[in-house]
């Protein structure tokens, strides 16, 4: 289940908010301009589902949202817990950082925390199937997906060089607990 947690950025062990409320988790993310929806397949997804499949089966979302925000490339990107560079994949974005382009991405299947942070403040979201999320660009964030990742993701892309990890330097990232899905 889609779960925010809100933290002051000195305190990762005392939330402010824990919430799996869908209805507040988009209204809270919204107060700092982050989109978060939950969309529904016009036709079951079977695990190893082409891209062309995956597409199909949320074609009516996927245009709304590139007619909205200009999109000019969608892909699917997937990862397994077998992959072999999982871990090597995992550490590229446990830094924070930003891009210069918004990040947004659809789950379609598994599962992944988003942990932004904004003034004195740090959002974990764990996005599960059926989660879109759009973090604008310039937002400080970090993205884990835990040791055994496994997740299906729809990427929304405006430049081919946008998704450029810029990274801060700091040590954030390190100071909040690592993720460990709470869905199998």
């Amino acid at each position: 289940m889609s779960r925010l947690c809100i933290y002051n950025d000195t305190a990762p062990d005392a939330p402010l908010l824990d919430s799996q409320d869908g209805a507040l988790i988009a209204a809270e993310l919204q107060k700092i301009g982050v989109t978060f929806e939950r969309w529904q397949a016009s036709q079951p997804v079977a695990p190893g589902a082409s891209q062309e499949e995956v597409f199909a089966a949320y074609r009516t979302d996927i245009d709304r949202l590139v007619a909205e925000r200009g999109f000019k490339s969608v892909d699917v990107a997937s990862i397994a817990p077998d992959n072999p560079n999982r871990a090597e994949l995992r550490k590229k974005f446990l830094d924070e950082h930003f891009h210069k382009e918004d990040e947004v991405r659809f789950f379609v299947a598994g599962s992944g925390l988003f942990t932004l942070h904004v003034d004195d403040k740090v959002y974990e979201i764990e996005c599960v199937k059926d989660d879109l999320i759009a973090v604008p660009d310039s937002v400080n964030h970090w993205f884990d997906m835990g040791d055994e990742p496994s997740f299906v993701a729809i990427r929304f892309f405006t430049e081919a060089d946008g998704w450029v990890g810029h990274f801060t330097g700091t040590d954030i990232a390190q100071k909040f607990p690592r993720y460990v899905p709470t869905q199998a």
